[in-house]
């Protein structure tokens, strides 16, 4: 018999087997909480990206408001809904300067614009024209366009009446922004560009609010005249993808306040 030789007792292994399963197990432990961690610090990294980019986008648009509008055309249209939703109209740069340079012999003639650059007009878009002595316009779509001969076409769209030479084109921008809630869990800010379908501009952002400084200094939150509104405070309100049981209010929340400025509104169109 060999002599001398030790191994581990049965109670010295049980000990070794349970010491080994406290620390595999608090080591668990340890990597759940720091994934959690993670996974909390990505989604709230997520939330404050999309209020932070339903912020901006609505202080953009609302900054152009009423920029270059024939007067017939409102800039903004205000929705007191809870949550708030608001239209903005301002007309693009695309077409700035662009004008008949021959009166229309009829209402259904083409629009001669010769000497102008139209590449940025296409097939089936939506121009708007004004009348520059009646002050009024209306919509039309581009049937055709003559790039050569400076000329666009509107078969499908017969004017109201002739336009005289002078007569400003235009391609005027509309922007609608509203909360939508397909379901209560999951509400987005909501986008639709002139009469396009609706697109997610954000995901998550459960209010918008609107109010409105006046020329009179009053604050309100549904303006009676959009042209004297000279300020627009916007809230919004935006909260994490998924609910946490552990959180007081199950999800998690961020709102940012901005004010801008409405620089385009209460001045009378001119457009030479």
């Amino acid at each position: 018999m060999i002599r001398g030789m030790k191994g581990f007792t049965l109670i010295e292994m049980a000990i070794g087997i349970l010491l080994t399963g406290v620390i595999l197990s608090a080591s668990f432990s340890i990597y759940l909480t720091q994934h959690k961690q993670l996974l909390v610090q990505d989604e709230i990294s997520d939330l404050q990206s999309n209020v932070r980019a339903a912020t901006a986008e609505l202080a953009t648009r609302i900054r152009m408001a009423g920029y270059g509008l024939p007067n017939s055309i409102r800039a903004i249209q205000a929705y007191d809904t809870n949550p708030d939703s608001i239209a903005i109209a301002y007309a693009s740069n695309e077409l700035n300067g662009i004008h008949l340079e021959q009166s229309m012999p009829e209402a259904s003639a083409i629009l001669r614009c010769d000497g102008h650059d139209l590449s940025n007009i296409r097939e089936n878009d939506w121009l708007y024209i004004v009348d520059p002595f009646l002050n009024t316009g209306e919509y039309f779509l581009v049937s055709a366009v003559d790039y050569s001969a400076s000329c666009i076409q509107h078969n499908t769209s017969v004017l109201s009446h002739a336009y005289p030479a002078g007569s400003n084109v235009l391609k005027l921008l509309h922007f609608k922004y509203y909360i939508d809630m397909p379901d209560s869990g999951h509400p987005n800010l909501m986008c639709q560009v002139n009469n396009e379908i609706a697109q997610i501009f954000a995901e998550n952002i459960t209010d918008i609010q609107f109010r409105y400084g006046l020329s009179s200094s009053v604050v309100v939150d549904m303006p009676v005249n959009e042209e004297m509104i000279r300020e627009i405070l916007i809230t919004v309100s935006a909260r994490s993808f998924n609910s946490d049981p552990e959180f007081l209010n199950q999800y998690r929340t961020r709102t940012s306040e901005t004010r801008v400025k409405v620089r385009n509104l209460g001045i009378n169109y001119v457009r030479e």
